[in-house]
């Protein structure tokens, strides 16, 4: 069987990217993209800020200890998302096996493409080039036989550069891998391989696939596959959804209490979604990714539409009460939004079903 070729492209530092790009004089100052105030966290943080240890997810209260003069800049999640479909079109000049993870990043199997280029080391540079030349972006590339190795090599090269894994060289490459490398191993998982010796993925092969299963639960069958390279993820492309949604990947596994300080941007931005396509809703879904790959959800049903975004972020943290309490970090957290109506109906005051 002929091996897939996998491109995933990340962009680098998105937001704080459009940002500068919009207020070019900011270009070599540390900025950062967050809501000003004393419970918000960063969305993005631009590459001089990151010498100073800023990073996504990091209480602003801590950034303004680490860095006071950085600059910061409210997000504006209309214009990322309309640059993001402008990307999405370049991609579609290439291929119709596009799977988005995210606004700034998503994967492509070009195994078999539109331009019948031969080599996706050359696609992957043709798309970036025209990334830059349509937006002023940069954008970092990582291409491999499948999505696993693919996502690991787009951030081997970053900013503005790629990185391309042959399946012939998958094997010397995982040997030294560090663990951590591993998407979903967050802190504590980390920390637990290393009590197990466990310090490059290939280390994992010591492990038979029954013993990592008792020490990782379901991971386990995964961590087995990985080590050898193994992912058999197909690239799947979007599709309409009967919903609105939006989600945030954090670069490190976090508490409960700290995931849940995203709610208020996730809630601007979907009501934001839902505004531009005229559409009101009564129904919401929390989601959150836990280290090991666990989705939990849980969501509500009001009587009527909810009637502005501070009512769409009031019912968000109604729904998380319902997370089950715990040590458990997570990964990503999510928010969607259905039972869609079209504006123009009155909207009536908002109260749970039971």
């Amino acid at each position: 069987m002929e091996p897939r070729k996998i491109i995933h492209i990340d962009m680098d530092a998105f937001y704080a990217s459009v940002e500068l790009r919009e207020q070019p004089h900011l270009k070599n100052l540390p900025v950062v993209v967050a809501w000003d105030g004393p419970r918000s966290v960063i969305c993005a943080a631009s590459y001089p800020a990151r010498r100073f240890g800023l990073h996504s997810a990091m209480p602003v209260a801590t950034a303004k200890r680490l860095c006071p003069q950085a600059v910061y800049i409210p997000p504006h999640f209309t214009l990322y998302r309309e640059i993001s479909q402008q990307i999405h079109t370049i991609f579609r000049r290439y291929t119709d096996l596009i799977e988005p993870l995210s606004l700034d990043e998503a994967y492509l199997d070009v195994t078999r493409n539109f331009r019948n280029i031969p080599y996706a080391s050359q696609v992957a540079k043709a798309i970036r080039a025209d990334i830059l030349a349509e937006t002023g972006l940069t954008a970092s590339a990582g291409v491999a036989p499948n999505k696993f190795l693919a996502k690991i090599a787009s951030d081997w090269n970053k900013p503005d550069g790629q990185f391309v894994l042959p399946p012939e060289k998958v094997a010397a490459f995982l040997a030294t891998l560090p663990a951590g490398k591993i998407p979903g191993v967050g802190k504590v998982t980390q920390q637990k391989m290393q009590r197990l010796g466990v310090h490059t993925v290939g280390d994992l092969l010591r492990f038979e696939r029954g013993e990592l299963v008792n020490l990782f639960g379901k991971w386990g069958y995964r961590l087995y596959d990985l080590a050898r390279g193994i992912d058999n993820r197909s690239v799947k492309p979007s599709r309409e959804r009967l919903q609105i949604s939006t989600e945030i990947t954090l670069p490190e596994d976090l508490p409960l209490a700290d995931i849940l300080q995203q709610l208020p941007h996730l809630a601007e931005d979907l009501w934001q979604q839902a505004e531009r396509k005229k559409m009101q809703f009564r129904s919401i879904t929390l989601k959150l990714k836990t280290a090991d790959f666990r989705i939990l959800t849980r969501s509500q049903t009001f009587s009527s539409a909810l009637p502005d975004a501070a009512a769409l972020l009031a019912a968000a943290r109604q729904t998380a009460i319902r997370m089950p309490a715990g040590d458990a970090t997570y990964r990503l957290i999510g928010l969607g939004v259905s039972h869609l109506e079209p504006i123009g109906q009155q909207i009536a005051l908002w109260q749970e079903n039971e």
